[in-house]
């Protein structure tokens, strides 16, 4: 019979075998008990409180933290409108805005994303400074006019809006929270069993382990999407080798395109062009 929790942790507090009169015996720590509860907390949520998901257009078996599209699709709406402030609101430019709402729906309608529950909606932000793209869970995407204006075909642009697309229904932003939840715990619990009182250099290195982690995830993300975003602009009749320029441009803004890709969240340039040009190569040989 296993003895209560709390007798277990009464047992003795001053050394790590036997009690404080002597007596032989395991005694056991309350920082390790609490450091094992914690990473036990931690792994029984990724399994027990996690949705595992088989999802089609990637291939791949997913742990989610939101197990509905509809859940994704209820928080990027939630956040679009912060999203928009914080760029400076929309494009005054009606006809930009135009072709970037254009060029998404012939994506959409050229592809298996319209028959999936999310809610695709294309936003050109105002930011003529912040050079980026981004897709919120559930659909919302948005890209700014620094890149737009930037980009000098409509091949282009679809490169970066399919893109997006498959941060959508690659559920990204969805399987992240439920690493994140999983590192960040497993994280904490090393760093309570490793700490001694006076030093934080193992939960200190449990932390950055956990942070290296999550940016690979982030970088086999983008690469998912990239694929993904070929995949679309091939189905929609546009021409692929267009990413390969986008991912000059963003060289050229980086300030290069041979940069380590050791603690960034998006692969180099450089390696992201040449993952397109296989893809494109398999794509057109599967055709």
């Amino acid at each position: 019979m296993i003895a209560p929790l709390h007798r277990l942790l009464n047992l003795s507090r001053k050394s790590a075998f036997g009690d404080d009169r002597g007596r032989g015996g395991l005694t056991l720590n309350p920082r390790i008990v609490l450091g094992l509860l914690i990473i036990a907390g931690s792994l029984l949520y990724n399994w027990f409180g996690t949705t595992h998901y088989h999802n089609e257009f990637t291939g791949r078996d997913q742990t989610l933290a939101l197990a509905t599209p509809q859940e994704e699709i209820a928080m990027g709406l939630e956040s679009t409108p912060q999203m928009i402030r914080e760029s400076g609101g929309l494009s005054r430019d009606a006809k930009a805005r135009a072709m970037v709402e254009r060029v998404g729906a012939r994506l959409i309608a050229s592809t298996a994303a319209r028959e999936t529950p999310y809610q695709f909606k294309f936003h050109l932000l105002a930011d003529t400074e912040t050079v980026n793209a981004f897709a919120l869970p559930g659909g919302q995407i948005f890209i700014t006019e620094a890149l737009f204006r930037r980009l000098k075909s409509e091949d282009q642009l679809a490169g970066v809006l399919g893109h997006e697309m498959g941060h959508v229904v690659g559920r990204h932003s969805n399987e992240q929270m439920a690493h994140s939840k999983l590192l960040g715990g497993l994280a904490q619990g090393v760093g309570v069993l490793t700490s001694d009182g006076h030093s934080n250099t193992g939960a200190y290195i449990a932390n950055l382990v956990a942070q290296w982690r999550v940016m690979t995830f982030s970088r086999e993300d983008e690469s998912e999407s990239d694929a993904l975003g070929v995949r679309f602009m091939m189905q929609a009749g546009y021409n692929p080798e267009a990413l390969i320029g986008v991912m000059e441009i963003l060289a050229q803004v980086s300030g290069g395109a041979s940069r380590s890709d050791f603690m960034s969240s998006h692969p180099n340039p450089a390696n992201r062009m040449e993952h397109i040009r296989e893809v494109i190569a398999k794509e057109r040989a599967g055709r």
